[in-house]
């Protein structure tokens, strides 16, 4: 079993969300808890050996980033996706505080 815990940031965008989005992440944070990183599409996808992605899909497409430490996953960034393709400059900034917190 693995402990979820979030960034500020990531608790801050999660009270924007519409309530059938929120009810999607809380759903999702269960799923993470129980398989953690092997927890695969269509929720997560590994983007790099320690850099995962989060997806709610719906009419309020979102993606969060996470990284693991034993039993523990952090997801620190989030944002609203409003294109067909996660725009350069949200991996960028997902990148750079995985840097610092790693």
């Amino acid at each position: 079993m693995y402990k979820v815990m979030l960034g500020v940031r990531v608790e801050r965008l999660i009270t924007t969300f519409q309530k059938v989005t929120q009810a999607k992440y809380e759903r999702l944070r269960i799923l993470l808890v129980e398989y953690g990183p092997n927890l695969g599409m269509p929720h997560s996808r590994r983007l790099t050996n320690n850099l995962y992605e989060l997806r709610i899909r719906g009419t309020q497409e979102v993606r969060f980033f996470y990284t693991t430490k034993q039993e523990n996953i952090l997801i620190f960034y989030g944002f609203i996706k409003k294109t067909e393709k996660i725009p350069k400059k949200e991996i960028e900034i997902a990148y750079k505080i995985l840097n610092e917190i790693t």
